[in-house]
C-alpha cells in the first residue's frame, strides 16, 4: 500500500501544527494571566506572585516541549531532561525564597494544562467523529 501526500497537504498540516503550538501559548499565558489576577485579589501579592511564577514558567515549560516535538522527526535522542530540570528548579527556588511559597507555584506551572484541555474540548466537540 503505497500513501501519496501532496506538498499542499503537508503544508496545511504544519500550518494547523503551528497554529495549534501559538494557541496553546497564548490560552497558557492568557489563563495564567486572569487565574493570577484572582489570586491577587483573593490571596494577595505574595501568593499571586508565586503563582505568576510558576505560570510563566509553565508557558517556557510548554515552549520546550513544542520544540521537543518538533526535533521527534530528526530522531532526537533527546529524553527532555532540561524541562524537567525546569520544573525543579522551579520548585526548589520556590522552597528556598522567602518570597515565594511552593504551592502557589506549582498550581501555577500546571496552568499549561489548562490550555491544553481546553484546546482538547473544544477539538473533540467542533469536529465530526469519524469511524
Amino acid at each position: 500500500m503505497v500513501v501519496e501526500t501532496s506538498s499542499a497537504s503537508v503544508s496545511d498540516g504544519m500550518e494547523e501544527y503551528n497554529h495549534l503550538k501559538l494557541r496553546l501559548l497564548v490560552l497558557t499565558l492568557a489563563s495564567g494571566l486572569v487565574i493570577g489576577l484572582v489570586v491577587l485579589g483573593v490571596y494577595g501579592w505574595n501568593i499571586a506572585l508565586s503563582y505568576f511564577v510558576g505560570a510563566l514558567v509553565g508557558a517556557v515549560y510548554l515552549r520546550m516541549l513544542a520544540k521537543g516535538v518538533d526535533r521527534l522527526g530528526n530522531k532526537s535522542k533527546s529524553l527532555g531532561y532540561a524541562r524537567f530540570g525546569l520544573f525543579v528548579i522551579l520548585i526548589v527556588i520556590a522552597a528556598k525564597s522567602s518570597q515565594l511559597q511552593v504551592l502557589p507555584a506549582f498550581l501555577g506551572f500546571m496552568t499549561y494544562k489548562i490550555a491544553v484541555i481546553a484546546t482538547l474540548a473544544q477539538d473533540l466537540t467542533s469536529k465530526p467523529h469519524s469511524r
